[in-house]
């Protein structure tokens, strides 16, 4: 017998994939850290804005902890994620790394086939 989540249902942790599954996905790294939704999500809005500043407003993060995160990211690794520049004559701007591009392709690959392999499973377990 199948049974639907009740309107006061806890809010579940984790990205749904499929119905009946909910995840957090991080990759982790050689030298310690880990890439996870909330990095990559402030890399595709660094991206877009060409602004940490800017980056955080649109997802909804305090300027403090996207420079945290980008200080996080640009430790993961022997080159930066993340570049800042400042003055010139648009008066500076941030960019990403081709590896801040490739993290985040990474994630969304993994992502992907994460997803893939959960709708294998497209009905929901008796627990």
């Amino acid at each position: 017998m199948s049974r639907k989540p009740s309107k006061d249902a806890p809010k579940l942790p984790g990205t749904p994939y499929g119905g009946h599954v909910r995840a957090r996905l991080w990759i982790t790294g050689d030298q310690g850290g880990y890439l996870g939704v909330g990095k990559v999500q402030l890399l595709e809005a660094i991206a877009e804005k060409g602004s940490i500043s800017q980056a955080a407003k649109a997802i909804g993060m305090s300027y403090k902890r996207a420079w945290q995160l980008v200080e996080e990211l640009n430790g993961l690794g022997d080159s930066p994620m993340v570049v800042t520049e400042t003055g010139g004559a648009h008066g500076g701007g941030t960019r990403l790394t081709p590896r801040g591009e490739h993290a985040i392709k990474l994630y969304r690959e993994f992502e992907a086939e994460f997803a893939a392999f959960v709708r294998k499973f497209p009905h929901p377990m008796d627990l």
